[in-house]
C-alpha cells in the first residue's frame, strides 16, 4: 500500500485534501487474475477500495461493434482513484488498463518514517 494525499471535491466550490491509501497496482492485478481465472461474478472489498468483476458474455454490448462484452474488473471510487482491466481482446489475451489518479496530488511509500529525536 501506498499513502497518497487526495483532493477531493466537498461542494462545487471547495475541495478538501485527504490522505488515502492506494494499493500496489500488481497486488491489484494479481487478485484480477484470480477472479478472471475463475469466471465468476464477484462484488465485494478488497485492499480498503469497492471493486467488482464480471466475466466475459457471449451477447454484444447494445450499441456496440464488439461480437461480445469483454470480462472486466473495476476497484476504487471515481473522482478520487480508480483502477480497471477489460479483457476487451478476448479472454485469454492481456487486459486493457485504465488509472484515474488525477487527483492524487502526492505519494509517499507505505513505510512509516521514524520520528526524529
Amino acid at each position: 500500500m501506498v499513502t497518497a494525499k487526495a483532493k477531493i471535491r466537498v461542494h462545487n466550490d471547495y475541495e478538501s485534501v485527504v490522505p488515502i491509501l492506494i494499493p500496489e497496482l500488481d497486488e491489484v492485478r494479481r487478485f484480477a487474475a484470480e477472479l478472471h481465472a475463475r469466471g465468476e461474478s464477484w462484488s465485494g472489498d478488497v485492499f480498503g477500495w469497492r471493486a467488482e468483476y464480471h466475466p466475459q458474455q457471449a451477447e454484444a454490448p447494445l450499441d456496440s461493434k464488439l461480437r461480445f462484452t469483454p470480462a472486466d474488473f473495476s476497484i476504487g471510487e471515481s473522482d478520487i482513484w480508480f483502477f480497471s482491466l477489460m479483457w476487451e481482446h478476448g479472454k485469454d489475451a492481456p487486459p486493457v488498463e485504465f488509472l484515474d489518479e488525477r487527483n492524487i496530488l502526492t505519494k509517499a511509500a507505505s513505510e512509516p518514517s521514524s520520528p526524529r529525536s
